[in-house]
């Protein structure tokens, strides 16, 4: 094989050993052998008292759709045994028992190419932003990022987004179902003098995420151990052979782990060298159930205009005392008069049960069950719904359809919800 060269920062290296090589060198690439030679960086990285450490990298450019790469991502992840849709999504590995244990015990990737990506941009973006969806994004800084939520002028749940403050635009993840809707509704709001631009990127980026307590150690393993230890949100740019990458803290079920957006062009290698650190491949079946295990509201589900974004538990993606923005007034009139009517819960049930049955105290009908799924056990058995705050509190007992029975639960992501002090009632 003839050698190769890069002069990027940032390399993925896939042969006989693979990492993430962060050096002042070129590199020289033949049979899984490294050779260096020393030369002048191209693309270095800035420091400053207010933004953490990024690579100038022109990745606030939307990369131009590259269909054929899109194709070789899914040749890489067949290889691996995976099953896709015919929408394109990867639907399981025949593993999905193994990544979920991963997700708890180890590590797992899994790609989320499907989710949408939209990009904001012009001079009025944070502004627009700000005024657009609940979170506070005035005080975000280039590096950073947040939830936000969308909702309407009553304040009910549209999505959850996660966004990134990069230089020039905000990048904003959103669920494949909400960013066809999400699109048109930002787009419906930019009026003539408004200096935002709107642009859907999701097939010409791509989206894997690392989940799993052992997340850190890859990113170590990778040369991105300066990641580790960094606030949720937070965001540096890097180089894969020339082509940029983002790789951020959280994913989308998790303030841990770590997302990686791409171009398609970068996303065939990243993947294959994420398995060689051992992360195991996840599906999107498994990715689903990991969701309702770990208690992420999803749109359709627990996201819809049934239900307010206080009773789904998003208190970390609003702020309580920005300007007006939509959905504004009601959800501070429900925060001064206490008026949260319901919340949602985890459920442990005794059997499967269908989304949209009544959950039941004492024959009367409390609430809904929003999402089902087995559990990591084929006897286990776990759900969401809405319960109203007056008849169940965590660890009660609850009647789901006809005759399954529920025990009341806590879940990690609403768990880490922190709602201001409220009433005791409210609190419950």
């Amino acid at each position: 094989m003839a050698a190769t060269s890069s002069t990027a920062t940032t390399h993925f290296i896939v042969g006989s050993t693979s990492r993430l090589h962060t050096t002042r060198t070129t590199k020289f690439f033949q049979n899984g052998v490294v050779l260096t030679q020393k030369k002048t960086l191209s693309l270095i990285r800035r420091r400053s008292a207010s933004i953490p450490p990024t690579a100038v990298l022109p990745f606030d450019l939307s990369p131009p759709p590259i269909d054929h790469d899109l194709l070789i991502l899914q040749e890489t992840v067949k290889s691996e045994g995976a099953k896709i849709s015919e929408e394109g999504i990867v639907e399981t590995f025949g593993n999905d028992g193994e990544a979920l244990d991963a997700a708890d015990n180890g590590v797992a990737v899994v790609d989320l190419s499907h989710f949408g990506r939209i990009r904001v941009s012009g001079d009025d973006r944070i502004q627009f932003l700000h005024n657009q969806s609940t979170a506070n994004f005035e005080i975000l800084r280039e590096g950073q990022g947040c939830d936000t939520v969308f909702v309407t002028p009553t304040a009910r749940t549209i999505d959850i987004a996660h966004a990134w403050i990069m230089k020039n635009a905000v990048i904003l993840v959103v669920s494949p179902l909400t960013c066809s809707s999400i699109t048109e509704m930002l787009n419906k709001y930019v009026f003539f003098a408004d200096k935002v631009e709107i642009q859907d990127i999701t097939k010409q980026t791509c989206l894997f995420v690392v989940v799993g307590p052992k997340s850190n150690q890859v990113m170590r393993d990778l040369n991105l151990g300066d990641l580790v230890g960094e606030a949720y949100g937070t965001h540096w740019h890097y180089s894969v052979n020339g082509m940029p990458i983002t790789v951020g803290v959280g994913n989308v079920i998790s303030e841990e782990g770590f997302s990686l957006l791409m171009s398609p062009a970068a996303a065939g290698s990243v993947w294959e060298t994420l398995l060689s650190q051992g992360a195991v491949p996840m599906g999107s079946n498994a990715w689903e159930k990991l969701r309702i295990i770990k208690g992420r509201p999803a749109p359709g589900k627990e996201l819809t205009n049934e239900f307010n974004v206080l009773e789904a538990g998003l208190w970390n993606s609003i702020s309580l005392d920005k300007g007006c923005y939509k959905g504004q007034e009601t959800i501070s009139r429900l925060i001064t008069y206490d008026g949260l009517k319901q919340r949602l819960w985890g459920i442990c049930l005794s059997a499967p049960a269908e989304p949209g049955s009544p959950i039941i105290v004492d024959g009367k009908k409390v609430g809904k069950l929003t999402s089902y799924t087995l559990g990591t056990k084929e006897s286990d058995h776990f759900g969401l719904g809405y319960i109203k705050r007056k008849d169940a509190l965590g660890g009660d007992t609850v009647t789901v359809g006809d005759n399954i029975v529920g025990t009341v639960v806590e879940v990690p992501f609403l768990a880490r919800q922190s709602p201001p002090l409220l009433s005791k009632s409210s609190s419950s």
